[in-house]
């Protein structure tokens, strides 16, 4: 499967330009999956200590705009978040965008800081706190959102699974690149599965880019970068079969 990573924007001026430079990309390697950074398409509520809900209202019809703008990518499959409300919840909903199905709700995000610049529980209802894999095409994949990276008993849960693909969705600082990085290919190696991210980007460095695809192997094979904002790569979601029965996962059951 070929896949495609990303660090966008998200003024819109600037996000408008990355993302036809997006589509230009992946429509010229004939991506087949992309995924797109955590609430890529709306600007950072969750750096307001205190809830607006016209902002939130705001938000909502912005992000099902840009949804409807999917197609422009020209793959078969999209993966990114969104803020939804449902049944009177306001959720951080991983959603999975295909050409023949339109939207389909993946899980919503359980994990959430609440600090200076992430008030994401203030914005945010806890969403589901069960990984289950999904299906995109011929991948099984699994969703942690961003924090949920760190949620480090699911890496084993996907073993037993079978998941081919891990993506981790997220909106992080350029300071802790390192830090995130090392947490994708720990999940990546305990799950053998091939562990993809992508990342929100600004001037300012509050959101750092570096987007990563690594291998079920823990190998880093293509990360992004200011002057590289886009990596796609052929995956072979056999490796990911054959990784299951690898060290360390065959010893640890």
């Amino acid at each position: 499967m070929r896949v495609t990573v990303c660090e966008l924007p998200h003024e819109r001026d600037a996000l408008d330009a990355a993302w036809r430079a997006l589509g230009e990309h992946t429509r010229s390697h004939a991506s087949e999956l992309v995924l797109l950074p955590e609430l890529a398409m709306v600007e950072p509520l969750w750096e307001r200590e205190r809830f607006d809900a016209a902002r939130w209202r705001a938000a909502e019809t912005l992000s099902h705009a840009w949804v409807d703008r999917f197609h422009e990518l020209g793959a078969e499959h999209v993966v990114a978040t969104r803020p939804v409300s449902v049944g009177g919840r306001r959720l951080n909903q991983a959603f999975l965008w295909s050409a023949v199905s339109g939207v389909t709700p993946l899980r919503s995000k359980y994990f959430m800081p609440e600090e200076p610049g992430a008030w994401e529980a203030t914005w945010f209802d806890r969403g589901d706190a069960d990984f289950p894999v999904f299906r995109a095409g011929d991948a099984t994949i699994g969703v942690n959102v961003c924090t949920e990276l760190w949620a480090l008993e699911t890496y084993a849960t996907y073993a037993r699974l079978g998941v081919e693909l891990l993506l981790a969705p997220r909106a992080t600082a350029r300071a802790t690149t390192p830090r995130w990085l090392a947490g994708g290919i720990v999940a990546a190696t305990r799950a053998g599965a091939f562990s993809l991210s992508s990342n929100l980007v600004d001037a300012s460095g509050a959101y750092g880019g570096a987007g990563w695809i690594v291998d079920p192997s823990g190998r880093v094979s293509a990360t992004t970068s200011r002057a590289e904002p886009f990596a796609t790569r052929d995956v072979a979601l056999g490796d990911a079969v054959v990784g299951k029965h690898a060290y360390p996962r065959y010893a640890l059951g």
